[in-house]
């Protein structure tokens, strides 16, 4: 159930991909030149910031699934049907959406730190429009949403700063942080549902805030670090391309033309909306099936996603050897299974299984599938396809909740 782009800022790892060129530059040579662009980590040790990104991105991804066994109590204090209020779910889905390439193009140009400050003054933003707002779900959805252009460029800053290891140790604690926040959202939304209130799990990003002390230092550390780099390469810091392109080249729109990067980008936005359709819908039909209050239907259906999640990694390492065409197969039955185990299955276990089944195919999908979307792009290209291409994960997180609903009200999806 992993909870956002793991490899929105960072050259991923081409597992279905191409491998990537090696460097021309001798491996012995100590000099900044050596270093690629950029790096500032000796091999093997982790980026400087590290584990304060983990948290960050962490508390970021609590929002996503935070709110779902909260969401009956605030159907019945907004007066609407449980499948309305799954709105303020949808509206973080499409928060994250935009999000993504607004910041990443504004304020992102400036570094991590500058992207810290923004994404947290709008978490903190949308945080007190859902706290100040009347029992109405119009400005409750607007606050989520809000809530959640903020948290996406907290995640967008958190990856940046890991980045600066290019042997992948330091984006992957990141990404275990996300994956961590997106499933065990659902225990701790629900626990401070119950003691603080349901509008308390519609603001858990604001968790990030604390973190904010330990990530900016780090963040003041790569910004200086990309600057020097681009620097050194152009031969000076001057205007060498206006705001405008920078921003336009972060969508290439142009790539949905191109088969090799569609077809694993509707496969990921297939995974997605399915995996958080369960989000909404998993926890639910779990209570349903067996009676139990909301933590501990939080904390199992956390505890199973959580472990498919980790467990997606033995998915991704069979990658190779199985082939393109063998594991977009293998992703989208798994998928459907999930899906089919969670909504018909009269037995609680089978529910909860599907529920791993789908963060696990989702999980190792997106790191799997985006190798496949760039390769045999030019390395220019990849950073703007990887934009685009983990557009599909917010997109499946607003589509998902929909969906559920949707399901609840024409074939009993829940209940």
């Amino acid at each position: 159930m992993s909870a956002f782009p793991a490899r929105l800022a960072t050259r991923p790892t081409a597992a279905l991909g191409p491998a990537p060129a090696a460097s021309p530059t001798p491996t012995a040579s100590r000099t900044p030149a050596a270093r690629p662009r950029g790096a500032t980590t000796a091999p093997g040790r982790r980026a400087p910031g590290t584990t304060a990104a983990a948290l960050l991105t962490a508390a970021a991804a609590s929002g996503i699934s935070g709110p779902s066994l909260a969401l009956p109590t605030a159907a019945h204090a907004l007066h609407v049907p449980t499948a309305s209020a799954a709105w303020l779910m949808t509206a973080y889905g499409l928060g994250l959406l935009a999000g993504t390439p607004l910041l990443s193009g504004t304020a992102g140009r400036r570094g991590p730190a500058a992207l810290v400050r923004a994404g947290a003054a709008l978490v903190a933003l949308g945080a007190a429009i859902v706290l100040a707002s009347p029992s109405a779900l119009l400005p409750l959805a607007t606050g989520r949403a809000v809530e959640a252009a903020g948290a996406a460029g907290l995640t967008v800053a958190a990856f940046r700063i890991a980045g600066r290891d290019r042997s992948g140790r330091s984006t992957g604690l990141v990404a275990i942080g996300n994956a961590a926040g997106g499933t065990l959202g659902l225990f701790v939304g629900a626990g401070a549902a119950q003691l603080l209130g349901w509008r308390a799990a519609l603001v858990m990003p604001l968790l990030a805030l604390a973190v904010l002390p330990a990530v900016l230092r780090p963040a003041g550390r790569a910004a200086r670090a990309a600057r020097a780099a681009r620097a050194g390469e152009a031969g000076e810091a001057g205007p060498a391309g206006s705001p405008r392109p920078r921003f336009r080249d972060a969508l290439p729109l142009g790539l949905l033309r191109r088969p090799g990067f569609r077809r694993p980008a509707l496969l990921m936005l297939a995974l997605a909306t399915v995996n958080f359709a369960l989000v909404y819908g998993a926890p639910r039909r779990v209570a349903a099936l067996t009676g139990w209050g909301p933590l501990p239907t939080g904390a199992a259906v956390a505890s199973v996603a959580l472990a498919g999640a980790l467990l997606s990694w033995q998915l991704v390492r069979l990658a190779p050897a199985l082939g393109t065409g063998r594991v977009r197969v293998l992703l989208a039955a798994g998928s459907t299974a999930a899906a089919a185990a969670a909504a018909f299955a009269p037995w609680p276990p089978v529910v909860l299984l599907g529920s791993a089944l789908s963060s696990l195919v989702t999980a190792g999908g997106q790191g799997m599938l985006t190798g496949s979307a760039v390769g045999g792009l030019a390395p220019e290209r990849q950073g703007g396809a990887i934009g685009l291409f983990n557009l599909a994960f917010p997109a499946g997180v607003a589509a998902g909740p929909v969906l559920a609903g949707f399901a609840d009200q024409t074939v009993q999806f829940l209940y």
